[in-house]
């Protein structure tokens, strides 16, 4: 049993924010504050955001909202907020980039194995990135959680009654996907991102036999 993510695993996504955050970055240049000091007290605002809120393009443009606020000392305007909104046409509109060779490797996995789909965030704006993409028929089921963690892996075990050492979690984020499918018992598959999101950064055990590292999404096939 094959188990994959879907931001960032089989669709471009942190990257998109990141282009935001670059622009948002150079728009509002601060008299005291560089880049890195302002990009620290959005990720500060992110990080509690998420956590009262959850995730989507919506909490994270509420997010750069509040991050104006904090450096002008005043809410944002509304002027303000629609330059923001402007910023962030490309997440408004929720356009989807499948990463490099996801829909063949998809497609030759799927002979071979059951696979399902874990995702996590805001529940319409998820499957509306599943129906965009057109991988949602490789999946036996999709899960759309809230968050990603031990006890929603052991949910998915029992749901569809699993042997957790024959079922592989394969995703970008040591933080959502590594880490806590191995608590749960299960195997895992790193595949990094070369625009990871610091809020999903966790340290993994270079001696964990069970996680299997890759460069590509398509070096699956060289070992499923």
């Amino acid at each position: 049993m094959l188990i994959f993510d879907a931001d960032d695993t089989l669709w471009e996504n942190n990257i998109l924010f990141e282009r935001v955050i670059d622009d948002f970055l150079e728009w509002v240049a601060h008299p005291t504050l560089d880049r890195v000091e302002i990009r620290a007290i959005l990720d500060d605002i992110e990080r509690a955001n998420v956590v009262t809120h959850g995730y989507g393009s919506a909490i994270f443009l509420h997010s750069l909202g509040d991050c104006l606020a904090r450096l002008r000392e005043r809410p944002a305007t509304e002027a303000e907020r629609r330059q923001i909104e402007e910023l962030a046409v490309a997440l408004v509109e929720r356009r989807v980039e499948l990463v490099p060779g996801v829909a063949d490797t998809l497609t030759e996995l799927g002979r071979r194995h059951v696979l399902l789909l874990l995702t996590k965030g805001n529940t319409e704006e998820q499957q509306r990135k599943i129906d965009a993409s057109g991988l949602g028929h490789h999946f036996r089921r999709t899960h759309i959680v809230v968050e990603k963690n031990v006890e929603v892996y052991r949910q998915v075990v029992a749901e569809h009654g699993l042997s957790p050492d024959a079922t592989w979690m394969i995703g970008n984020s040591p933080k959502s996907d590594i880490l806590p499918a191995r608590a749960a018992g299960m195997n895992a598959v790193y595949i990094p991102d070369p625009y990871p999101w610091a809020l999903e950064h966790a340290d993994l055990d270079p001696e964990d036999s069970r996680v299997l590292t890759l460069s590509t999404f398509p070096d699956l096939l060289d070992h499923f």
